[in-house]
Parts: C-alpha cells; sequence; structure tokens
C-alpha cells in the first residue's frame, strides 16, 4: 500500500513539473517575443487563424461569411450570417481551439524539418483570407504584406533566416493562442457580457461564460503542451 502511495505521489510530482515547465516556457517565450522589433506585426497571424476558423465553421455549417476585419491592435472580428441558434456553439468554439491547434501544427512541421512548407501554407492562409474573407483596409494591407514577406523568405530560402523567421511566427502564434484564451477567461469572470467568444456561448447555450473562458484557457495549455513536447523533440539542431 505504501509502495502504491509513493508510485502515485511520484506521478502527480511529474505532472507539476511539467505543467511548471510549461508556464515556465510560456513565460519565458511570451517575454522574448514581445522584445523582438516588429512583434506587433507578427502577432496578427493568430487572429487571422483565429478568425478563419469562425470562418471555416461557418462554411461547414452552411453559413454565408460576410466579412472579416483584422485590426492593428491584434483584435478582429468574423461577421457571418447562418441559419438555426445551436450553430453558434460550434462556431465560436472554433476560433480558440482552430488557433491553439494550428499552432501545434506549425511545432510538428518543425519538428519534422518542414519550415518552408509550413511558411507556404502560412502565406497560402493570408492569401486565401485576403481573396475570399477580409475586408477591412488595414486588414488587407496586413494579409497582402504578410504574405509577400512569407513568400520572399521561402524564395531566398537561407535556412537560417528561413528557419528562424519560422521559429519567430511559431512562437508567436504559440504564446498569443495561451494569452488570448487567458485573456477572455479573466474577462469572463470581471465583465461576462464583453468576453467575446465565451459570452457568445454563454447566450447560446445559458452556460456561465467563465466556463467556456476556463476551457479555452485549458485547451490552449494543452495544446502549448504538445507543441513543447515537438519542440523539444527535435532539439536545437
Amino acid at each position: 500500500m505504501q509502495l502504491f502511495t509513493t508510485n502515485s505521489q511520484q506521478k502527480e510530482g511529474i505532472v507539476i513539473r511539467s505543467w511548471l515547465r510549461v508556464a515556465l516556457f510560456l513565460t519565458i517565450a511570451a517575454v522574448l517575443t514581445r522584445l523582438i522589433p516588429f512583434s506587433d506585426f507578427f502577432r496578427n497571424v493568430d487572429t487571422l487563424i483565429h478568425e478563419l476558423f469562425h470562418a471555416l465553421a461557418t462554411l461547414l455549417l452552411s453559413g454565408d461569411v460576410l466579412y472579416v476585419h483584422l485590426y492593428s491592435d491584434q483584435s478582429g472580428l468574423t461577421y457571418s450570417a447562418y441559419a438555426g441558434g445551436w450553430k453558434s456553439v460550434p462556431i465560436s468554439l472554433a476560433g480558440y481551439f482552430g488557433s491553439a491547434l494550428f499552432a501545434v501544427l506549425l511545432f510538428y512541421l518543425h519538428s519534422r524539418k518542414k519550415e518552408k512548407a509550413g511558411l507556404i501554407v502560412i502565406a497560402s492562409i493570408a492569401v486565401l483570407g485576403l481573396a475570399l474573407f477580409v475586408r477591412n483596409g488595414y486588414g488587407m494591407a496586413w494579409c497582402a504584406g504578410f504574405a509577400i514577406l512569407t513568400i520572399l523568405i521561402c524564395v531566398w530560402s537561407r535556412p537560417g533566416l528561413l528557419k528562424g523567421y519560422y521559429l519567430l511566427v511559431a512562437f508567436i502564434c504559440l504564446v498569443e493562442s495561451v494569452l488570448s484564451a487567458l485573456i477572455i477567461l479573466s474577462m469572463a469572470f470581471q465583465d461576462p457580457a464583453a468576453a467575446g467568444d465565451a459570452a457568445n456561448l454563454d447566450r447560446a447555450t445559458y452556460i456561465p461564460a467563465a466556463f467556456w473562458g476556463l476551457l479555452f484557457a485549458l485547451f490552449s495549455l494543452v495544446c502549448a503542451r504538445a507543441s513543447i513536447k515537438l519542440f523539444y523533440k527535435r532539439g536545437f539542431d
């Protein structure tokens, strides 16, 4: 019996240390990514992914995406029309879930040494967003500028530059997917009506915004942990 208790305590200790490492990693990454010049520009990648997942969910549920707006403060808006109140649930979930999963995809591609393919995917998403959905001035200019810059990096194809650029985008997407979810969680407790997607889910399901904010935060942290494991799987070569 004592052996069982000891093993259980050891497992709990391993889990706690693992999550502490995730928290430390994310804290360091958040600080470093904000020290890099023009990092605000790249933070809109996560915003674009978030909004396009809303748009994708809308289209999959036979709705219409009227427009997507991206703003210089890294916020965004997807305006869509659909029949059936229940559809707002998967559409509202898609943004935070999608951006967290996209961060995992970026680190998976890094673990397979597929950075160039990853940049092509990211640039294609920006071009697709510009062509089909993004309709405000800043958002259109940002999509065009980011796509052109990313394509130039791919064409130039200097290994060090390409990998550095890719990891910058990947880490910013990782950090922003977690921070944005934590911000919504905080807003869900302080001002539930202003908690974005969590507020939409509150109105659609009558389940408090705090629950949805907590779900977003937990999901983003689980995905962040998976991303970090993939990063260390390859190492620093």
